[in-house]
């Protein structure tokens, strides 16, 4: 019988280097026919779950809390498979068993009287649930998630069908076995872990790991330790990369932010990075200044006394100076950059204490800057240079922030395509007409797609080219201006006014206006031309953004352009859930469809695990597919038919002579 859709030999021919090395990998027609077997298999399973996220900002809790539970899916599928055959306080108990395992049997074990009674039914519950959650993947994918200690044993109890009565006994003395050895507890805490595992295929963060919250170091270990994760970088996260590069006014941009926050411990218990110098700095030069303006806003619950409060006022507003005048540096030296407009110390007339903009004048708040010479207000003085060396030092040795940092770069980018869905965390930036918009760049002109792709190309030789001092300061400069340039892909904004939020109470002048992408993200023309750009089907594909807050308390939607762009940032932050009147969004997209899940503000871990409280979380069902999605819809399933494709030409060669089985 002839060969189902041969290859021809030219083709064949053509590929005989490359089919060669394949034959290493299946050296005989028996085993590449069952690679085939089961890569068209793959194919018709159930497309994996993905969860997207964003806007995270340092809440540590919320976040690796949402993470345990699958944004509600675990829940989900404790009432899709007990039903009623458990009460609601049995099913609470056994969910907050699969988020905290650990903790929640160390309290368990003090209050059961029959421990082994619990134990066996636990035991079975989970396993009933975790064949459930493990029925959409082959056993290779599973086996490759199984902990080493249980994974035969787990293997054998997923597959094995208990209700047959020739293994029912096997099975139960398998669970017996267990118990007795004393090995249940461990048992448990694998099959929870295991659980969390599979119900999320994939996690996407699209963008603002950092700042504000207290635990971005805390969010990255535990990202660095999951399975499968890819992050779209947003403009807090670049910041922190042009810190770690060695960009000075990334790393004083990092500072104040963590000073206006009240967030050091991320700076100095985080990543080990001494704040003295910075203190003794701010002593001596604000000693006797109140900073008013200063003032840190406070979203961590940590208490800080009344000197520890004008400590970190002094050293925001010494931090916030050194800032301004490293700006200037960058944007005398980048006139193509054009930002000349944000060149405001030379502006403010320091007799007097006022400022002149857009030919208007307005008072400062505060006229103390003992640093800044009148005559030459962008110099730094010798102690300001001095601390800015030994910052600098210890943002470049901070092993951590170092490892951090090059996970970002592993797992990151300035955008994703996957599944016809397009990510990136704030715009593409756009003319007031709704085209896109030319950004020169080293005298070449870039807009839509390869701006960005420029874009990503500048920060990793930032970030990378130790050998190539030149072009390392102009990555590391670019860099700062995707935080806060006019055209920013990230920042997405005309301007960003720190001065005048600090130094003028005339809000007129805080005044920043957003890029035309946010005036026409609900008109589906702009998203089609957008999906026309980066090759991707309008039909079916979907925008998915962070960045800017959905105020839902004031009747802002997420979903744009009849469900063409998602902004899914629902403040996860603490500093913005006044605005949202939520406490984050994920989007969940599994075979059956879109579903966007809203959560309400997050307690604590202890009150999960000890009251067994959960974030309540509403879903709404986006969109729903006629048919389940399966593998073969999605980017994988486009490389495993390229892969069947190849394995197919290389049986043919096997077959028609041209390359040799190895037996």
């Amino acid at each position: 019988m002839a060969f189902i859709d041969e290859p021809l030999t030219e083709e064949i021919t053509k590929d005989l280097r490359y089919l060669n090395l394949l034959a290493n990998q299946y050296p005989t027609i028996a085993e590449a026919s069952t690679e085939i077997i089961n890569l068209q298999a793959i194919l018709n399973l159930p497309k994996g779950t993905e969860h997207f996220l964003t806007d995270i900002h340092g809440e540590y809790e919320p976040f690796i809390h949402v993470l345990k539970n699958a944004s509600g899916v675990i829940k989900r599928k404790i009432d899709d498979i007990f039903g009623n055959s458990l009460r609601h306080r049995e099913k609470k108990s056994l969910a907050t068993l699969i988020y905290y395992p650990e903790q929640k049997l160390e309290i368990i074990l003090k209050q059961e009287q029959n421990i082994e009674d619990w134990f066996r039914i636990t035991l079975y519950r989970l396993i009933e649930l975790c064949r459930h959650v493990s029925s959409k993947y082959t056993r290779s994918k599973v086996r490759k998630a199984l902990p080493k200690d249980f994974a035969y044993i787990i293997e054998e109890l997923l597959h094995e069908q208990p209700e047959k009565i020739n293994k029912q006994e096997y099975y139960d003395e398998i669970i017996n076995t267990i118990i007795c050895i004393d090995r249940a507890k461990e048992f448990i805490i694998a099959l929870a872990k295991l659980i969390q595992r599979l119900v999320v295929d994939r996690l996407h963060i699209i963008g603002d790991i950092f700042d504000r919250g207290p635990g971005a170091h805390i969010i990255l270990d535990t990202l660095m330790e999951y399975h499968a994760v890819d992050i779209q970088w947003g403009n807090h996260d670049i910041l922190w990369m042009g810190a770690a590069a060695g960009s000075e006014v990334c790393m004083s941009n990092v500072l104040r932010i963590s000073a206006r926050y009240a967030n050091l411990d991320t700076i100095e218990d985080g990543y080990g990075i001494n704040m003295l110098p910075l203190a003794t700095f701010a002593l001596e030069f604000y000693k006797n200044d109140p900073c008013e303006s200063f003032t840190p806003k406070f979203d961590c619950e940590k208490q800080y006394s009344i000197k520890e409060i004008q400590l970190i006022s002094q050293m925001h507003k010494a931090i916030s100076v050194i800032q301004f005048k490293l700006e200037g540096e960058i944007i005398s030296r980048r006139s193509e950059f054009g930002m000349q407009h944000r060149l405001l110390l030379n502006k403010i007339n320091y007799e007097e204490g006022t400022i002149e903009l857009n030919g208007k004048i307005y008072r400062l708040n505060d006229k103390n800057f003992p640093t800044i010479d009148p005559k030459d207000p962008y110099k730094l003085i010798e102690e300001e240079l001095e601390l800015i060396e030994k910052l600098k030092s210890s943002f470049i040795n901070s092993e951590k922030l170092q490892k951090h940092i090059s996970f970002l770069f592993a797992k990151g980018s300035m955008y994703l395509k996957c599944n016809s869905n397009l990510l990136f965390h704030g715009c593409i930036p756009l003319n007031e007409d709704g085209t896109f918009k030319k950004v020169r760049l080293r005298d070449k002109d870039f807009k839509g797609r390869k701006l960005l792709d420029e874009f990503e190309r500048l920060t990793r030789e930032g970030y990378f080219y130790k050998n190539n001092p030149l072009a390392k300061q102009y990555g590391m400069d670019i860099i700062w201006y995707l935080w806060t340039g006019p055209n920013s892909p990230l920042f997405g904004k005309d301007q960003m006014t720190t001065f005048e939020r600090y130094f003028i109470d005339d809000k007129e002048t805080h005044k920043e206006q957003k890029n035309a992408y946010y005036i026409y993200r609900d008109d589906e023309k702009m998203c089609n031309m957008i999906f026309e750009e980066f090759g991707l089907d309008n039909s079916i594909s979907h925008i998915i953004n962070g960045h800017v807050p959905v105020e839902k308390k004031k009747g802002e939607s997420p979903i744009n352009a009849n469900g063409k762009l998602l902004v899914i940032d629902g403040g996860f932050s603490r500093a913005y859930q006044g605005k949202t009147g939520i406490a984050g969004y994920t989007l969940i997209y599994n075979s059956y469809g879109l579903q966007l899940v809203s959560h309400e503000p997050f307690k604590s871990t202890e009150e999960a695990i000890v009251e067994e409280t959960d974030i309540l979380s509403s879903m709404v069902v986006l969109e729903q597919t006629v048919e389940r999605k399966r593998v073969g819809d999605t980017d994988v399933g486009v490389e495993l038919t390229k892969q069947i494709k190849d394995l197919k030409m290389l049986m043919s060669a096997y077959r028609k002579g041209l390359i040799k089985e190895k037996r």
